[in-house]
């Protein structure tokens, strides 16, 4: 169940879309139980998807388990490369100022299409966590739970949390602390899948 969690929580805890946008609306304290519910009821029916049905379609065949744990592996840490790039250049803080979505069935459009038009979703949860996820056997659903509870803390954390970072997050060196610990989180991730083969 740990491992679910923290394999989850690093590989959510980034400054995606979907990320940016809960954090705006927690900043702006606008629709947030609604978008937070969002993101977590999405979140059940991938981690689902990614821990059951594809988690036991690998666990049936050696081959796909080695090859899914190779591209998990290989993404986790192109994710990392990634994070640590984005940590070492200067980005823009982020724009919590008035105004954007304001309607809550604006918001709730907005925050599906970030969820479910966003290929890296998919690679996230289903393909990411499921592969993971086989690794467990018989504990795959346990390692599913503590992802899902990641999933939980994190969209409740951002999206009520975001009032008290308004500060800190509006200056651009703190997104680049965050993503140097992704960084460092996604490429242990990785490295660690790559020896296990």
């Amino acid at each position: 169940m740990s491992a679910g969690f923290a394999t989850c929580l690093s590989l959510i805890v980034s400054i995606g879309a979907q990320n940016a946008f809960v954090l705006r609306q927690g900043l702006r304290r606008h629709a947030v139980l609604l978008v937070v519910a969002i993101c977590i009821a999405s979140d059940v029916v991938l981690i689902a998807v990614g821990v059951g049905g594809f988690g036991t379609l690998v666990t049936r065949s050696p081959l796909l388990l080695t090859t899914c744990t190779a591209i998990g592996g290989v993404f986790l840490l192109t994710y990392g490369f990634l994070a640590a790039r984005r940590a070492f250049r200067p980005s823009a803080a982020l724009d919590a100022s008035p105004g954007g979505t304001r309607s809550r069935r604006r918001a709730a459009l907005t925050c599906l299409a970030m969820t479910w038009l966003n290929p890296q979703t998919y690679l996230e949860t289903i393909l990411l966590i499921g592969s993971v996820a086989a690794g467990y056997g018989a504990l795959r659903w346990a390692f599913g739970v503590g992802a899902l509870a990641a999933s939980c803390v994190w969209f409740v954390a951002l999206g009520f949390g975001a009032r008290l970072l308004t500060g800190f997050f509006s200056r651009p060196s703190a997104w680049r602390a965050l993503d140097g610990v992704i960084a460092v989180m996604m490429v242990s991730l990785g490295t660690g899948l790559l020896m296990g083969l």
